[in-house]
């Protein structure tokens, strides 16, 4: 599908794999969504712009390649997107964070926004929402939607799992946006679940049901 890209390296899919599984603690759940973050943004920022700056090594000077342009925003989506969101900033420390809080009405499966929290100048600013599920995408739609409200410009979105529906239904809405995962999985179940998919994300990062 045009403008996404599963990220097929080995330690992705064999990550993807253990968190599948049924009998993976949440303890362990937890880390590998942690790990997984962090190699799915390095996917992610492959291309961020660089500059040509002068340093001084201990043993001379050199032209060396540095980022260029505002801080990254990691635009995370509650409260799944907090484990992915910890992994991705032990890659890039000084990255500026926002928070787009959304639950999914379990009847209609349309997503309600109950807090949202950015940092100012995104329009100056590379974006990435950050959600370990696209499955019916309107959590998806609805975070790029207040994200370009508020501003954003260049916006990426990055996730672990995705169901072909949602990201058609996703590509429609924000053609812009570019996404990046682990999986396109069979499809979504009658209750807007991802098959095989490995269940809800949130409740296995904390362990709630």
């Amino acid at each position: 599908m045009k403008g996404v890209t599963v990220v097929e390296h080995p330690l992705v899919q064999h990550k993807l794999t253990l968190m599948r599984k049924k009998d993976t603690s949440t303890s362990q759940f937890r880390q590998l969504l942690k790990e997984i973050g962090g190699l799915i943004c390095y996917e992610v920022t492959r291309d961020l712009p660089t500059e040509t700056i002068r340093i001084e090594t201990p043993l001379t000077e050199m032209q060396a390649q540095s980022l260029s342009g505002k801080k990254l925003v990691f635009a995370a989506i509650l409260r799944s997107g907090m484990g992915m969101l910890e992994g991705m900033l032990e890659l890039v420390p000084a990255a500026r964070l926002a928070h787009v809080g959304l639950y999914r009405d379990p009847a209609t499966l349309e997503c309600v926004e109950y807090y949202f929290k950015a940092p100012a100048e995104l329009a100056d600013r590379w974006v990435i929402v950050v959600d370990p599920m696209l499955a019916t995408g309107n959590t998806a739609i609805a975070a790029v939607d207040r994200l370009k409200e508020a501003g954003a410009k260049t916006i990426r979105m990055a996730c672990l799992l995705a169901s072909p529906e949602g990201l058609s239904k996703f590509r429609g809405h924000h053609p812009d946006v570019a996404i990046w995962t682990a999986s396109i999985d069979e499809r979504l179940n009658e209750h807007g679940y991802i098959l095989p998919g490995l269940g809800d994300a949130g409740d296995r990062m904390y362990g709630t049901k």
